[in-house]
C-alpha cells in the first residue's frame, strides 16, 4: 500500500488495538443505556486483545532468547556451526509433514544477523530472522533441504518447539529465562478467562427474549464506507506479504484435513526492529512450486474473508430483516484486532466462512449440511456441532441435512485416497482425530508447564455440553442455532491442543450475529423449511403428469 499511499506503514498490533478499541466504542457503545447487555458484549470483545498481545510478545521473546542461546553455544556468530546440525532441524520439519515441507524444503537456508533480535509473531505463528536462499539450490528444484545453520531450529514456529515441564521448573528461578514462558502462559490464561465469560453469555442468550433494536451510532452508508476501506487495506496486506515471511510460518493444526497443513500462514503484521518500529521486507527466492502454494494460500485467505463479510451482511438482510445490523456486524468483525492479526490464516478463516454459509442457507438442509460437513472435514472440531444441528432439523429436514454432511465427508475421504493407500490410513486418522488425547503432542498453553492429562476432564465436559445442546432448548429456532453453534466452538478452544484459545474466527462471527440478532422465535424448522425439496416436487409433478 505504500506504493499508492505516501508514507503508509502498517500499524503495530498494539497501536491498532488502541485505535480499533476507541472506534468500536464510538460506533457501537450504547451511551444512553450504559447498563445494557450490548455494552457488556463490546467490553468482552475489546478484552480479547490483551491476551493476543501477550501471547505475541511472549513468542517474540522466546525466539529472541533461543537465538541468543544458539549463538552462545556456538561461541560465535550465527552460521559458524557446520551445516549438518541445521540439516537435522530441517529433516525434523520434513518429517512433521507440516507446511515447512512445502515452503522450506527446496532451499538451503542461511540466517543473517541483520534482524537477529527483530522477530515478529503472527498470532500463534512466529517469523524469525530473514533468510537468504541459495540460487543454485533453487534452480536445481531439489525438494530436500541440503544445509542449514543451527539457527534454522530457532526459525521454526514457536508451536513446534518442544518444552519439557521439568526443564521449565529447573529454570524457574531465572527471571530472564522464565519471562517469556510466564508471558505466554498469562496470555493464554487471559484468553481462556474472557472466552469463559463469552461462553456463559452465549449459553444464556436463549433466555433473553426481549431484544430492543440497537443499531450502530452511524448510518448504513458510513458503515459501508469504513468497512470497504478496512477490507481493502487488510486484503492488500495479504497480497503484498512476501514469500520470505511465508516460508517461516505455517499452521500446526493437529486433527484435521491433511491438505490444509500444506498451506503457509500469510502474515499481515509488520516486521519490527523494535516494539514501535517498522522495516521493509526482503523477498526470498522460491521455486515455482513454492510460489504456487503461496499464491493458493493468499487466494484462499482473501476468498474466505470475503465470504465471511458477505455472509454476515446477507444474514442480517435476509434473516434479521435489518441491513444496518448486518453491515454493522460485518464492520465490527473487521474492527476486532484479531481479524487484522490473523487475516492470512487459512485454517482460521475457511472454517468460519463455511459455518456462516451453513447458517445463511439453513432453510436448505442439504446445502447447509454440505457446508457444515466441509467445515468438519477440514478442521475436525465442527463435528461436535452435529447433535445441535440434527436436533434443529429433527422435525423437518434431518435426512436431507444428514445426506449433505455424509456426502461431503465421503468426498473428502475419496480425495485423501488419491494420495495412495500407504498414507490413506494415517491421513484418515488425522482427519477424524482418531487417537487418544494422551497420545497427542499438544502445543500452546499445554507445552508451558500444564500437564496435558488435564485435557481429559475438559474434553469430557465438552462432549457433555455438545450432547446437552441437542436436548436444550427443546424448541430450537434460528437464534438458538446461532448462539449455541458459537458456544460449542468457544468451548472447543479450552481443549484444542494446538493453540487453543487463539482460533477466535471459529466463533467470533456467530458471536457478533448473536449480539445483533432480533427475536427469532418464529424461525423454526417446521415453519421455514419445505416438506420436500424442489427436486422431489419436480419428480412428483413429472410422475403425476405422466400418469
Amino acid at each position: 500500500m505504500s506504493e499508492l499511499l505516501l508514507y503508509y506503514r502498517r500499524p503495530e498490533p498494539t497501536t491498532w488495538v488502541y485505535l480499533s478499541s476507541f472506534l468500536t466504542i464510538g460506533l457501537y457503545f450504547v451511551f444512553h443505556r450504559f447498563w445494557s447487555v450490548r455494552n457488556l458484549d463490546i467490553v468482552l470483545l475489546i478484552l480479547l486483545a490483551p491476551g493476543l498481545l501477550m501471547v505475541h510478545e511472549g513468542q517474540r521473546r522466546e525466539i529472541k532468547q533461543r537465538q541468543a542461546a544458539v549463538i552462545d553455544t556456538s561461541g560465535g556468530q550465527p552460521g559458524d556451526q557446520p551445516a549438518a546440525d541445521g540439516s537435522e532441524a530441517e529433516n525434523a520439519d520434513l518429517e512433521d509433514g507440516g507446511p515447512e515441507t512445502e515452503i522450506t524444503g527446496s532451499a538451503s537456508v542461511e540466517l543473517t544477523d541483520s534482524r537477529a533480535e527483530t522477530a515478529s509473531v503472527a498470532g500463534t505463528e512466529t517469523a524469525a530472522d530473514e533468510t537468504t536462499v541459495d540460487p543454485s539450490a533453487t534452480e536445481s528444484g531439489d525438494a530436500t533441504a541440503t544445509a542449514a545453520t543451527p539457527d534454522a531450529l530457532v526459525a521454526t514456529q514457536a508451536e513446534t518447539i518442544d518444552i519439557d515441564p521439568a526443564d521449565i521448573d529447573s529454570v524457574a528461578t531465572d527471571a530472564t529465562t522464565f519471562s517469556w514462558i510466564t508471558l505466554k502462559r498469562s496470555g493464554f490464561i487471559w484468553l481462556f478467562v474472557i472466552e469463559a465469560c463469552i461462553l456463559v453469555r452465549l449459553l444464556l442468550d436463549p433466555l433473553m427474549v426481549r431484544r430492543p433494536l440497537l443499531d450502530p451510532n452511524l448510518t448504513t452508508g458510513g458503515l459501508n464506507f469504513i468497512g470497504i476501506s478496512l477490507f481493502v487495506f487488510m486484503m492488500a496486506n495479504v497480497v503484498t506479504s512476501t514469500p520470505q515471511i511465508q516460508q517461516e510460518q505455517g499452521p500446526k493444526l493437529g486433527p484435521g484435513y491433511a491438505l490444509i497443513n500444506m498451506l503457509p500462514a500469510i502474515p499481515t503484521r509488520p516486521v519490527s526492529e523494535s516494539v514501535g518500529g517498522d522495516m521493509p521486507r526482503t523477498i526470498s527466492e522460491l521455486t515455482p512450486r513454492q510460489q504456487r502454494v503461496a499464491t493458493i494460500a493468499k487466494v484462499l485467505a482473501i476468498l474466505a474473508q470475503l465470504s465471511i463479510v458477505v455472509a454476515i451482511v446477507m444474514i442480517g438482510k435476509r434473516h434479521f430483516g435489518n441491513l444496518c445490523a448486518g453491515t454493522g456486524c460485518a464492520l465490527l468483525y473487521l474492527l476486532v484486532p484479531y481479524t487484522a492479526q490473523m487475516t492470512g490464516r487459512v485454517d482460521h478463516a475457511v472454517p468460519a466462512a463455511l459455518l456462516l454459509w451453513a447458517i445463511l442457507t439453513y432453510r436448505k438442509p442439504m446445502i447447509a449440511g454440505i457446508f457444515l460437513g466441509l467445515a468438519a472435514g477440514l478442521v475436525y472440531y465442527p463435528l461436535f456441532l452435529l447433535p445441535l444441528w440434527f436436533s434443529f432439523y429433527w422435525q423437518r429436514g434431518a435426512r436431507r441435512f444428514g445426506a449433505g454432511v455424509a456426502s461431503m465427508l465421503v468426498m473428502l475421504m475419496l480425495l485423501l485416497a488419491l494420495g495412495g493407500s500407504d498414507t490413506f490410513g494415517g491421513r484418515l486418522q488425522q482427519m477424524f482425530g482418531l487417537w487418544l488425547p494422551t497420545q497427542a503432542d499438544p502445543r500452546g498453553v499445554w507445552e508451558l508447564g500444564w500437564n496435558p492429562v488435564w485435557r481429559l476432564p475438559v474434553i469430557v465436559g465438552f462432549v457433555i455440553l455438545s450432547v446437552f445442546l441437542a436436548i436444550w432448548p427443546a424448541q430450537k429456532n434460528l437464534g438458538t442455532l446461532i448462539s449455541c453453534t458459537a458456544a460449542v466452538m468457544v468451548a472447543s478452544q479450552f481443549w484444542h491442543g494446538y493453540g487453543g484459545g487463539m482460533y477466535l474466527a471459529w466463533f467470533l462471527p456467530m458471536l457478533l450475529l448473536t449480539i445483533f440478532r432480533p427475536n427469532l422465535q418464529d424461525r423454526v424448522a417446521l415453519k421455514v423449511i419445505s416438506p420436500r425439496s424442489r427436486l422431489v416436487d419436480a419428480a412428483s409433478r413429472l410422475t403425476a403428469s405422466a400418469a
